[in-house]
């Protein structure tokens, strides 16, 4: 059987470290939704389509075909057949999936290539609408949220780790100014998918989350 799980909710909720758990639990593959974008944007930058151009982008988007592997239990992205891994944390590839990002046809692409891949195997998935729109069908479907204030305390401790003073107030009005971004974007909005379990995990532990969810997964699949 192939079974999907998608994880959506916002900013800070701990989504893509939650989900690597799961998908390592369940033996499922954590598809890397920022690692895809970053795939086009090698293709692109390989191709030197100046990615300004919103036309050419969209011209060359059918041409691509990204998948995710497991080796050594490390990920590894695969580009029309070429491991690309290594290329993939560069400042100028970062830069560019920023850009070409933003264009629907990218979108469109990825989205595609993700119904592909969970076609094909068992996933958990994270974002902003992978259960009410990349993963309509899934099995599991999370809504992992957290309150401003949690989220703004595990920031502030990541940042305080990196040696960067910041102050509470200041990513609470971030988070939330975030929060309403995503929630009131055009294409595709952060909204809890109709027949997703809502978590909120301020009050609960990675490792309590990771369980519940796994709870939840094999009660809804019957195991």
């Amino acid at each position: 059987m192939i079974y999907n799980i998608a994880i959506d909710g916002p900013a800070g909720a701990g989504k893509s470290t939650i989900a690597k758990r799961v998908a390592k639990n369940l033996g499922f593959i954590y598809v890397d939704t920022g690692a895809m974008y970053r795939a086009m944007a090698v293709y692109f930058l390989d191709k030197g389509i100046d990615v300004k151009d919103e036309d050419a982008v969209s011209r060359d988007c059918d041409n691509v075909n990204i998948m995710i592997e497991y080796k050594d239990n490390l990920q590894q992205v695969i580009l029309n057949g070429e491991n690309i891994t290594s290329r993939l944390r560069t400042e100028e590839v970062g830069n560019t999936a920023s850009a070409v990002a933003v264009y629907p046809a990218v979108r469109k692409k990825l989205v595609e290539l993700q119904k592909e891949l969970a076609k094909k195997t068992s996933v958990v998935m994270d974002g902003r609408d992978i259960g009410s729109c990349v993963l309509k069908d899934a099995i599991c479907k999370i809504y992992l949220t957290a309150s401003v204030e949690c989220r703004a305390l595990r920031r502030m401790a990541e940042l305080q780790e990196k040696g960067v003073d910041t102050s509470l107030e200041i990513i609470k009005a971030d988070i939330s100014d975030r929060d309403y971004r995503d929630m009131h974007r055009d294409v595709s909005p952060l909204v809890q998918a109709e027949d997703a379990v809502y978590l909120d995990s301020s009050d609960m532990g990675i490792e309590e989350v990771t369980d519940k969810i796994i709870s939840i997964f094999n009660e809804k699949a019957g195991k």
